[in-house]
């Protein structure tokens, strides 16, 4: 069956939006992921001297910050090659 030139237009834009989609999909996760990290160090400043919110909001918050301190605890560990995250992140290899 011979496809017409709309057809194959529509098939190559399909095939874009479809790429375009995994990327904004990709870079939204590097940015919850960022956000998280920065809700985190809020919450845990006084340890890096930010100022830090009152005591008994951070402890109310804190069985639900389990997720968010290995998190954090992972991107100290990781924190020498920022730039290799940062490429990963935007499909430089």
């Amino acid at each position: 069956m011979k496809l017409s030139i709309f057809d194959f237009f529509r098939q190559k834009l399909k095939g874009m939006d479809a790429v375009h989609r995994e990327n904004v999909v990709a870079l939204t996760i590097v940015e919850m992921e960022e956000l998280e990290n920065i809700f985190a160090l809020l919450l845990f400043g006084s340890f890096v001297g930010f100022p830090a919110p009152p005591t008994f909001i951070a402890v109310e918050l804190l069985p639900f910050m389990e997720r968010e301190l290995r998190i954090l605890n992972q991107r100290a560990k990781d924190s020498d090659d920022m730039f290799a995250e940062m490429c990963g992140a935007l499909g430089i290899s």
